[in-house]
């Protein structure tokens, strides 16, 4: 003891010795490690297999039937959903309603596997125009906040059918031949964007 303090000179191996020791078997320590080792090298019991196979089988269901995950390919929708991100897609969002103007929606391309991202710009029954970039729907003016890199486009006035609504991407700095847009029919509208 120097002024006030002791001093103690440790050794590992003693160290290891003394705790594992000092924890009998039936003691909080040595269920605690009997736990860990339990979670991480289960034993293979039919209990196990079928929570596993709940767990495997619920997840196929939501990752494949529910919310399903995207990669966003593409810059159509542009500053709104960046080229290379990752989001879900949320099949049952219109599952009790129509897509209504504004909504960002999946449109269904080509199978399950191919889907475009593209924001609802009128529904079944409105006139659709673009006149030097802007939007125009029934013949007013649309005001569009998220349109952040506007084109110079021109598509003469078209009447969306039943049954459908007219998509278009937020990117509109591409020319009008280059963009994948128009009215779609609401069978092929998959869902919406979780975020």
């Amino acid at each position: 003891m120097v002024s006030g303090w002791t001093l103690f000179i440790i050794d590992p191996v003693s160290t290891w010795s003394l705790m594992s020791s000092d924890f009998p078997e039936n003691s909080g320590m040595s269920a605690v490690i009997k736990r860990i080792r339990q979670f991480f090298f289960p034993s293979l019991t039919r209990a196990f297999l079928l929570r596993v196979s709940i767990v495997a089988f619920s997840t196929y269901l939501f990752l494949g039937y529910l919310c399903t995950p995207i990669f966003v390919q593409g810059k159509s929708m542009e500053p709104t959903y960046h080229h290379r991100t990752f989001n879900f897609c949320w099949r049952l969002r219109y599952i009790s309603s129509k897509p209504k103007r504004n909504d960002v929606v999946m449109v269904r391309f080509a199978g399950t596997r191919v889907m475009l991202l593209k924001r609802v710009v009128a529904s079944e029954g409105e006139w659709v125009e673009f006149r030097k970039g802007r939007l125009h729907v029934d013949g007013r003016e649309v005001h569009e906040p998220y349109v952040r890199y506007p084109g110079n486009w021109n598509l003469s006035p078209r009447q969306v059918e039943k049954d459908c609504v007219y998509v278009v991407g937020d990117n509109r700095s591409t020319p009008i031949e280059d963009h994948h847009f128009g009215q779609t029919p609401l069978r092929r509208i998959m869902g919406g964007p979780l975020w």
